[in-house]
């Protein structure tokens, strides 16, 4: 009988590591380029594909920077609020329309509402890896120098802008960072 004991300790041990990887928070899974620079990258700007979107059109400004697709229900649910927040002229955002195709998110965009000073298009979700994006939506808030200092994975609402990212924008203005 005690050969048995192995294989159902192992396997009582693999459902409990289970369970509890079940009952986190993927939302909470830190980003390893928190404090780093944010990635080199230059795509085809999505409105007008002849010119370019690069890191180096982030530098220089706090600003967010937003990753959406217009297959993305989430995306869809922050939308209004992202309008909201461009409206308000506090702090631009620039968008990384990711895996999508582009006649789509144009038609999303003219039919919702266009918040962004300037859109990537990562058609093939390489740029997006490289940000670390786990799936759209996921949020970023960076300072004048391109270190990204706050990653929100899924979608904005009133109170994490109210209570985290505008305080942190805030913040990164005054401090000239």
């Amino acid at each position: 009988m005690r050969p048995y004991l192995v294989p159902v300790g192992v396997f009582v041990l693999l459902v409990v590591l289970l369970a509890v990887g079940l009952t986190l928070d993927p939302r909470l899974i830190p980003s390893p380029l928190i404090n780093k620079p944010m990635p080199e990258f230059t795509l085809p700007n999505l409105r007008n594909p002849d010119a370019t979107v690069s890191r180096a059109d982030l530098l220089g400004k706090v600003l967010l920077f937003n990753v959406w697709a217009s297959w993305c229900q989430a995306c869809r649910q922050e939308h209004p609020l992202l309008m909201e927040l461009a409206r308000s002229g506090v702090v631009p955002i620039y968008g990384l329309n990711y895996k999508d195709k582009r006649p789509d998110a144009l038609r999303w965009l003219d039919q919702l509402g266009d918040p962004y000073v300037a859109i990537a298009a990562d058609a093939d979700g390489r740029v997006g890896i490289e940000w670390g994006v786990y799936g759209v939506p996921e949020t970023f808030v960076v300072d004048r120098k391109g270190i990204i200092r706050y990653k929100q994975i899924g979608a904005l609402n009133k109170k994490l802008i109210q209570e985290k990212i505008l305080p942190l924008v805030r913040q990164l203005q005054a401090e000239g960072s």
